[in-house]
């Protein structure tokens, strides 16, 4: 996709929308996008049928449809192309609904701007094809336990086992003969994997109520020897040649391994891959429990956009292995600058954005982007060689003057103030001001400047933190 022409398609009979989704594709300088709009859902879902749509921009107000049922009509015809939808902040909490049952994300229309409307889809995009492969995975993993086999076990009307299959009998550790006779209970010992008390047993509950029943969740079951098995299973009762209930089976399986799977699945969409750092979603989260807190609580917080000093040359240099190394090292040590209240997160490339969940005055800000500037400051040791790097640091603070930001506009106003950073040297950090635009790389105001490390100073000399930050960040 880095050097393909990538097509959007806009479902929205907006006019006003699309025109600054155009424009805000058009000035995106790192990938080449085109975007396809048509007004109504059918002439959508035809368009899905053809090839070449990475991506599916989705009003859910449209002139023949309306609601929940415009995400799953597009959704059913777009299994393969990740959805992002379109919405108002009054409309956000069905939004949400669209994610939970598939959407990528979504995305306020004001937000329809060159800064994030290029960022978010990148990201939706390539979060959808690590799903698509990690699918492929977990289909694979389950057709290779299917093959494997299901375990059977049976019990006649007192509960007591009949029949044991070679599966159940690895899994269990009784043999068909030494199981013959003894209680279920004896035999299959089930356990909550939470709580640890006894699970109900299905095979009794299907006696019990004449028909097939299910396995309560995060169902243990405890082998003869203490091994414990994830399980799933099915019971359902056995009915003799005239009708009549006479015993009962059970059909189970060891999904040990499946979930597992499907927790790292969910930690993956967290996390970001290379350095295992909580990626947007999770941090956006974060950001957004600290401002509740420190608004019931009447706290402070700060959020710190770092970007590496020329790290596109050290990537150039000497090899996109040994980037993704000194990622990683920068990832480590901005972690042992911070509490375990806080956040260090990779926002992609050479950009990480930290969260200080609490701090008394906005002075600890800078004194905590001074402890980052000193840590990268020293050398980085990889693949027998020293490097170092600078690091180039904004901050946000919230709450201020009595507003309240969103995650999203504290990150997008320390991505500015970090800008006004590069501008004053590198190696240094700067505060957000009003009048700081993100992007902006043109000279600052005097009165602008902060906490700039003069080149004259030696490694590891204190620097002033900016004595009057912006009062506020707002979206």
């Amino acid at each position: 996709m880095d050097n393909d022409l990538c097509t959007v398609l806009l479902v929205s009979d907006c006019a006003a929308d699309a025109m600054l989704i155009r424009k805000a594709l058009a000035t995106s300088v790192d990938k080449k996008w085109t975007l396809q709009q048509v007004n109504r859902i059918s002439d959508g879902v035809d368009r899905l049928f053809r090839p070449g749509i990475v991506a599916v921009l989705l009003d859910l107000f449209l002139p023949d449809s309306q609601g929940i049922k415009t995400f799953e009509i597009v959704f059913r015809a777009a299994r393969r192309v990740p959805i992002l939808i379109l919405t108002s902040a009054e409309n956000s909490a069905l939004a949400r609904q669209a994610i939970q049952l598939g959407a990528q994300d979504h995305l306020l229309k004001n937000h329809l701007d060159a800064y994030w409307l290029p960022r978010i889809l990148r990201s939706v995009i390539e979060r959808h094809t690590n799903e698509q492969a990690a699918s492929v995975v977990t289909d694979r993993a389950h057709a290779t336990l299917n093959s494997i086999g299901d375990a059977v076990l049976s019990t006649d009307l007192a509960g007591n086992v009949t029949y044991l299959n070679p599966v159940a009998e690895d899994m269990t550790g009784w043999t068909d003969a030494e199981a013959t006779g003894h209680s279920v209970g004896e035999v299959f010992r089930i356990v909550d994997g939470i709580t640890r008390e006894v699970a109900p047993n299905p095979l009794q509950q299907a006696i019990q109520e004449d028909k097939p029943v299910g396995l309560t969740a995060n169902c243990v079951l405890v082998r003869r020897d203490g091994k414990e098995y994830a399980i799933e299973d099915s019971a359902a009762p056995i009915r003799d040649a005239a009708g009549k209930t006479s015993g009962a089976v059970i059909v189970f399986r060891d999904v040990t391994a499946a979930r597992a799977k499907t927790q790292h699945l969910a930690y993956l969409a967290h996390h970001d891959a290379l350095t295992n750092l909580p990626n947007r979603i999770l941090l956006n989260d974060r950001i957004e429990n600290a401002i509740s807190l420190a608004r019931r609580h009447g706290n402070q917080g700060a959020v710190l956009f770092l970007d590496l000093d020329g790290f596109k040359q050290i990537n150039d240099s000497l090899g996109h292995l040994v980037g993704d190394k000194l990622l990683q090292s920068v990832a480590q040590r901005l972690l042992a600058c911070v509490r375990g209240s806080d956040t260090v997160s990779r926002q992609g490339g050479d950009e990480f954005v930290v969260l200080l969940s609490e701090i008394q005055q906005a002075g600890d800000a800078g004194l905590s982007a001074q402890k980052m500037l000193n840590a990268l400051a020293a050398p980085h040791t990889i693949a027998g060689s020293d490097i170092r790097i600078s690091v180039s640091i904004g901050i946000s603070l919230f709450p201020e003057g009595g507003h309240v930001a969103t995650a999203a506009a504290l990150i997008r106003c320390a991505d500015a103030a970090m800008y006004h950073a590069k501008n004053e040297g590198r190696d240094n950090y700067q505060f957000f001001r009003q009048g700081m635009k993100a992007g902006a790389r043109s000279p600052q105001l005097p009165e602008q400047q902060a906490a700039r490390r003069p080149k004259s100073e030696k490694k590891g000399q204190a620097v002033l933190p900016v004595t009057h930050p912006a009062r506020h960040c707002a979206d």
